[in-house]
């Protein structure tokens, strides 16, 4: 399909892109994606999720859908992040095939090629694992590696290491993806959830074209992070039960080690700093209780209220 030959129907291929304040990488993703797109000859939309942004992101997409009419355009109301900004394109995209990819060129659009064949071999999903990822400090590099490892131990899906929300999935998958009225939408997780036969690819992770990341700073991944691992499964409250199981039983032997002093009339250990530290403690682990049940709460109070994930303010070319 030539770039300027009108969009089809319904594309084959979909390809959903989060942005918010990305003005300067909109033209080179958008020239690396229509040569990849246009060799694998397939009829295609690139629908751009936008976050409104105080720059000119807006009006770059624009004047991009004037150029190539399989270019597309979602407003959100407000900025409503980058989990609510995925599921919005994912939802409303039209194509058999839906590959989500950032914006920031991190992610090759050229391994959309391998990803696509590897889909074509009778694969529901197919994701990108990463064998470096060049460009993110040590600190978060780690953050994320142990995120991952709390996510598989502690809740009931299992979510790849080393992945991201690179990935393509099949409309059977996306469809599936529609019936999960959930309020925090954790991709990953959520596709980890509906099953099917899921495969990868693996590639190195650049660097980002220009500038910094608006959506995945050191917050943004501890918030997505907590999202895996409150959003599927209830073992962090087994967790904080057997911890609160343990904690009074080493209180109660601390109690009979005291009082069996005093029966046998030896001097009582001064205990004073000992008082202290251990009522710090178990405060402590009150708190971090408290903390993980407000966790759940929380999301069950966003559950109820049924409030939407996103509100679409404008579509452009849909």
């Amino acid at each position: 399909m030539m770039k300027n030959e009108p969009a089809a129907k319904s594309p084959e291929l979909s390809v959903v892109v989060p942005v918010y304040k990305e003005e300067p990488n909109i033209r080179p993703f958008l020239s690396r994606m229509e040569n990849v797109l246009d060799s694998m000859g397939t009829p295609y939309e690139v629908l751009f999720c936008l976050d409104p942004s105080p720059d000119r992101t807006e009006e770059v997409i624009l004047e991009e859908i004037n150029r190539n009419p399989n270019i597309k355009l979602l407003v959100f109301s407000r900025r409503f992040g980058q989990p609510a900004a995925t599921m919005a394109g994912v939802l409303t995209c039209t194509g058999q095939s839906c590959v989500v990819i950032d914006v920031d060129l991190q992610d090759p659009p050229e391994l959309i090629v391998e990803m696509y064949a590897k889909l074509r071999e009778g694969y529901g999903v197919v994701f990108a694992r990463r064998r470096s990822r060049k460009g993110e400090t040590l600190l978060k590099r780690v953050v994320s590696k142990l995120g991952y490892y709390a996510i598989n131990k502690l809740s009931d899906v299992h979510i790849p290491r080393d992945t991201g929300d690179f990935r393509i999935m099949t409309r059977r998958v996306i469809e599936e993806l529609r019936g999960l009225r959930e309020c925090h939408g954790f991709l990953r997780g959520l596709v980890a959830y509906v099953g099917f036969s899921q495969a990868f690819v693996e590639y190195d992770r650049d660097e980002r074209a220009h500038g910094r990341g608006n959506y995945n700073r050191f917050t943004g991944s501890l918030k997505i992070g907590l999202n895996g691992l409150i959003s599927f499964g209830g073992r962090p409250l087994q967790l904080m039960s057997l911890a609160g199981l343990i904690l009074s039983g080493c209180s109660f032997l601390l109690g009979a080690w005291y009082v069996l002093q005093k029966l046998i009339g030896v001097e009582l250990t001064p205990g004073l700093s000992t008082t202290v530290l251990v009522v710090t403690f178990f405060s402590g682990v009150q708190l971090l209780s408290l903390g993980v049940m407000g966790e759940y709460v929380g999301r069950i109070y966003d559950e109820v209220r049924r409030r939407p994930m996103y509100i679409v303010d404008r579509k452009v070319n849909l």
